[in-house]
């Protein structure tokens, strides 16, 4: 398996529409490991880790949009390196 991992950076109306709980279920469908975190900004940060495929799945689902309830602005996205890979998905 040659995995990847990225850290994405959601903005816009993504904090209390159920976007975390969304995110986890899309990118358990999709095999991807890591997670969906509020932040104080209002933005959510997601850890996506796994086949590159599933990861580029999981990203595209977040810039179209996440959960009809959601607004996503914009989509910040970069290379990640963690020490660990991440087991499951979580919301935390």
């Amino acid at each position: 398996m040659t995995a990847t991992c990225v850290k994405a950076w959601v903005h816009g109306h993504v904090q209390g529409v159920g976007f975390r709980y969304s995110t986890q279920a899309e990118a358990k469908t999709l095999g991807v490991q890591g997670y969906a975190r509020n932040l104080e900004d209002g933005s959510v940060e997601v850890l996506a880790w796994g086949e590159p495929e599933q990861v580029d799945a999981l990203i595209h689902w977040l810039k179209a949009g996440g959960p009809r309830s959601a607004r996503v602005d914009k989509v910040l996205v970069e290379p990640h390196h963690p020490a660990q890979p991440p087991r499951g998905f979580t919301t935390g």
